[in-house]
């Protein structure tokens, strides 16, 4: 789908800030993390060949040809190191595979505050021509006015705009960029409580607070993990804690976590899963879960990154990108020791980083005529052969007003376990 109805829109408006920071079952032995690429050169000379037609049964050979047949560049603009390493550092990786071939820039850190500068800054990027996409990870508000901009001065059709994990209107986002990709903040729900039921939980803890349950994806997410452990006949428990927002703050939430915790598996046994909403909550309740022998299906933002190397004491590296099996091993090490094999899961590869991956290399397969604007299957395929899972995408649907997209994609990824599923608790 291409953006038509773009030049000289207005916004209608923006959400504040991200929902939630912001698939089938395997054992870390069957789930790794990605295979590093080989890094490819990008061709010399001014002529280039037409390329073959994407072949899905040899998806790194279909990219290479793509490099091969055009000489066109990708902006890829993300969060600071400081807002988001996991994005920032994934286009480190781009920029260090593919060479000049990409363009890396930052937005603001308040790019609430600070609109003027963001659009500034994908308002330059896209000025050079030679720019065929432009990938926006993640993309904040501020997202929609910037390509706005951008189509003042550039043809839509000369232009792949890729929204990763947006935070402004499905309405208004989906006539900006060709491609929207996210996590499937709703669905995921039903598949934690799966992956609890396989692990051989009893009971399901989701701990949260008005203010996110007010977001229609978080509490979606929460009503797909009621709904599903009624249909296994496990028992659901809707726990309220602190917003770290306020008066109690980010260490009051994190207290009543440490605190809370022992008392549910007092009360419900040490076959319950838990899980939080809130970011600065993984942490505490990775440590309180372990400490209670319990069990825990995902971080609010599956990564391995996420919560688990400051919880278990165990050092991220420099590199993310190319450091995270090493990572991964750690984990699995840690939690072995503790008698905890089975206990804990995650996604085997960051979100954010899988998105920029995937919608680097669907970029090149664009600019090659290989691919159309928007190919689910394609995106499917790449984010599947990145990830080293399976990978599920469908159609993002809004939950309040039932409104279905084709070009917003939103995906679960399968889970990578540490040590073995126990299986249904009898």
């Amino acid at each position: 789908m291409k953006k038509k109805l773009v030049a000289f829109l207005c916004i209608l408006g923006m959400v504040s800030s991200m929902t939630a920071c912001g698939g089938n079952s395997s054992s870390a032995a069957a789930t790794e993390a990605p295979a590093g690429n080989e890094a490819t050169e990008a061709p010399a000379g001014t002529e280039t060949p037409e390329a073959a037609a994407y072949d899905s049964s040899d998806i790194q050979g279909s990219i290479e040809a793509a490099l091969a047949a055009t000489d066109g560049k990708i902006a890829i603009i993300t969060n600071t190191l400081s807002q988001n390493e996991e994005e920032y550092r994934s286009a480190e990786a781009m920029v260090e595979k593919y060479g000049d071939r990409i363009i890396h820039d930052t937005m603001p850190d308040n790019f609430m505050t600070e609109q003027e500068q963001f659009i500034s800054v994908v308002s330059k990027v896209c000025s050079d021509t030679d720019v065929k996409a432009v990938i926006i990870n993640q993309a904040c508000p501020g997202s929609d006015a910037s390509i706005d901009k951008v189509l003042e001065t550039r043809d839509a059709d000369d232009l792949l705009v890729i929204f990763c994990t947006p935070q402004e209107n499905a309405d208004d986002i989906v006539q900006r960029a060709d491609i929207v990709l996210s996590i499937d903040e709703i669905n995921k729900g039903g598949a934690m409580a799966e992956q609890a039921y396989n692990m051989g939980c009893k009971t399901f803890v989701h701990y949260s607070f008005p203010r996110h349950m007010a977001q229609a994806p978080l509490s979606g997410c929460r009503d797909q993990i009621k709904a599903k452990c009624e249909e296994l006949g496990m028992t659901f428990v809707d726990a309220t804690a602190p917003d770290p927002t306020s008066d109690a703050g980010v260490s009051g939430a994190q207290m009543f976590i440490l605190e809370d915790v022992p008392k549910m598996v007092d009360q419900y046994g040490k076959e319950t899963a838990f899980f939080a909403t809130n970011c600065s909550m993984q942490v505490p309740l990775i440590e309180a879960v372990a400490e209670a022998g319990a069990y825990y299906p995902m971080p609010c933002c599956p990564s391995p990154y996420h919560g688990f190397p400051s919880a278990l004491g165990i050092e991220s590296p420099e590199d993310l990108v190319n450091g995270l099996q090493t990572t991964i091993d750690a984990i699995g090490s840690k939690l072995s020791e503790k008698g905890l094999d089975g206990h804990f899961s995650t996604w085997s590869v960051p979100a954010s980083i899988a998105n920029t991956v995937a919608s680097t290399e669907y970029a090149f397969l664009w600019m090659a005529g290989m691919v159309e604007d928007c190919e689910p299957d394609v995106m499917s395929e790449l984010l599947g052969e990145y990830c080293n899972t399976e990978v599920d995408i469908v159609n993002y649907e809004d939950p309040e007003t039932g409104n279905s997209f084709d070009n917003y994609l939103v995906y679960q990824q399968g889970f990578l376990t540490f040590g073995e599923l126990a299986g249904p608790a009898e």
